[in-house]
C-alpha cells in the first residue's frame, strides 16, 4: 500500500486476544516466582524510583495487557507465501504465493474467510499493491509481468508482458494514474495504466530496488537499494534528482513520518537512517537497532515505527526521541519478511518465511505517543527485550517484575 495511506492516527484501545498468536501477560507473567508478591518493596522504590515517563508507559502496557480479543486469528497455509497487502478501505487482506496466485481473505476478529483466488502469474508473485481507491490490485511476478486485476469482478483488466528485463523486486502505486516498479538489477520504471508502455525508465543503482515511495504531494519518488544508496527522482518532470552517499549496508525499506517531514530507512545491519524531507543526499540522524536485518518498516504513528527482522521479532521504536519500545510479536524459528497495517490502524499483519501470517493489535501505541515525549535516559538493551501487550511471548527482562494485578 502507499505509505501515505498508512499514517492514519491510531485510536482508542480495544480488547486483546490471548490465543497462540498474541498472548498477553498471564498471572504467572505478572507475578514473580517465589513467595513474595512483589519483589520491589517501598524502600527499594525510594532508592530507585521509576521516572514519571516510564511509570506512565508501564501503566499503558499493563492496561492493554488485560484486554482480550483484539485481532483476527492467524492464517496458516501450505503454500510458500511471498507477500501480503491490506486493502485500503475494506477488511480484506491479499496474500500472494510462489505459484503466482493471490488469495483474498475477508478478516474479522472471529475468523478469516477466503473470498477468492486470482490465478495471475506463471511464476512466483513477488509483490503487490492496491490502488488508492482499492478498486484495482497491482501485482508483479518472477515471470517479469505486471498484472492489474479488478477487485469487484476478480478479473484481469490489464497485462504488461516482459515489463522489465530482470525480475521485478517491488511495486508501488504512486498516484491515481501512475505506479512504479523496481527490479533485481537496479532499474526503475514508471507506468500509466492508460497507456501500453512505460512512461519513464532509469537505472541509477547497481543492485536491487528494495522499496519505492512518494508522499501525498506526489512530487518525488524515493527508492532504496541493495547498493546502499537512496535515490530520488522528480515524478512530475520525470527525471533523476539526487542520489545519497553510498552506505556500507543494504537499504532494505523506507517509511515516512512526522507529517511526511521525515524519512526513515532501514538497513540490513539493523540501523535506522533518518533523512529530512527535501534533503535526500545525506542522513540527518542514525539510530542503532538490534543488529538484525530490518526487512520491512511501517510507520504507525507520527513518531513510532514497527519493523520486521531476520531473528523473527517484530519491534516497535519511538524515533523522536529515540527509544526502543519493545517486542510487538514474534514468529518462532522464522524470518519475518514483511509487515503491513490495516485500513483503520487497529492492527498489523506479519508474514514469516514459514508462511504463517499473524495479526497483532497495536492500538495501545496511541498512548505511547503521549507519554514518550521526554528526553529521559533509558536502558536501550533492556527496552529491546520488553514484550508489548500484542506479543505472544513472556517478557525476557525484569521490566514487568514489579507489576502485579491491581485486583489481586
Amino acid at each position: 500500500m502507499c505509505p501515505t495511506d498508512k499514517l492514519a492516527p491510531i485510536s482508542a484501545m480495544v480488547d486483546s486476544d490471548s490465543d497462540d498468536s498474541s498472548v498477553s501477560m498471564s498471572d504467572s507473567d505478572e507475578q514473580p516466582s517465589g513467595n513474595e508478591e512483589n519483589p520491589i518493596d517501598e524502600e527499594e522504590n525510594e532508592e530507585n524510583p521509576i521516572d514519571e515517563e516510564e511509570d506512565e508507559v508501564i501503566k499503558a502496557i499493563r492496561l492493554a495487557s488485560k484486554k482480550k480479543k483484539n485481532h483476527p486469528p492467524p492464517i496458516r497455509l501450505e503454500e510458500d507465501l511471498t507477500s501480503i497487502s491490506f486493502h485500503p478501505h475494506e477488511d480484506i487482506l491479499a496474500v500472494s504465493d510462489a505459484l503466482g496466485d493471490v488469495n483474498l481473505y475477508k478478516y474479522s476478529l472471529e475468523e478469516n474467510t477466503n473470498i477468492g483466488t486470482l490465478e495471475l502469474h506463471t511464476r512466483s508473485c513477488r509483490g503487490m499493491d492496491f490502488s488508492h481507491d482499492g478498486k484495482t490490485l497491482f501485482t508483479i511476478g518472477s515471470d517479469k509481468a505486471i498484472m492489474l486485476s479488478d477487485m469487484a469482478t476478480k478479473k484481469l483488466i490489464k497485462f504488461y508482458e516482459d515489463a522489465h528485463d530482470s525480475p521485478m523486486y517491488c511495486i508501488s502505486v504512486l498516484g491515481e494514474h501512475i505506479f512504479g516498479t523496481g527490479d533485481d538489477d537496479g532499474h526503475i520504471r514508471l507506468w500509466d495504466p492508460r497507456v501500453p508502455q512505460q512512461i519513464y525508465k532509469a537505472r541509477r543503482n547497481e543492485e536491487y530496488i528494495s522499496q519505492m515511495i512518494t508522499n501525498e504531494e506526489e512530487k518525488y519518488l524515493l527508492c532504496t537499494s541493495g547498493d546502499g544508496s537512496l535515490t530520488t527522482f522528480d515524478l512530475r518532470n520525470r527525471n533523476f534528482l539526487v542520489q545519497s552517499e553510498e552506505y556500507e549496508e543494504d537499504l532494505t525499506c523506507i517509511g515516512l513520518f512526522r507529517d511526511e517531514t521525515k524519512v526513515v530507512v532501514g538497513t540490513n545491519k539493523g540501523k535506522y537512517l533518518i533523512f529530512n524531507w527535501n534533503q535526500f543526499g545525506l542522513h540527518s540522524d542514525v539510530f542503532p537497532g538490534p543488529k538484525h536485518p530490518i526487512n520491512a518498516i511501517v510507520p504507525i504513528t507520527e513518531n513510532i515505527v514497527v519493523t520486521a527482522h531476520d531473528d523473527g521479532i517484530i519491534r516497535a521504536t519511538h524515533l523522536f526521541p529515540h527509544r526502543h519500545l519493545g517486542i510487538v510479536g514474534q514468529h518462532e524459528n522464522s524470518i519475518v519478511e514483511t509487515v503491513d497495517i490495516c485500513n483503520n490502524g487497529t492492527f498489523i499483519a506479519s508474514l514469516g518465511m514459514n508462511s504463517d501470517i499473524n495479526f497483532w493489535n497495536i492500538e495501545y501505541f496511541a498512548d505511547f505517543d503521549k507519554v514518550n515525549n521526554k528526553h529521559n535516559k533509558h536502558d536501550s538493551k533492556r527496552e529491546m527485550k520488553n514484550n508489548l501487550p500484542s506479543s505472544k511471548y513472556g517478557n525476557a527482562s525484569s521490566f514487568f517484575s514489579g507489576l502485579v494485578d491491581e485486583e489481586s
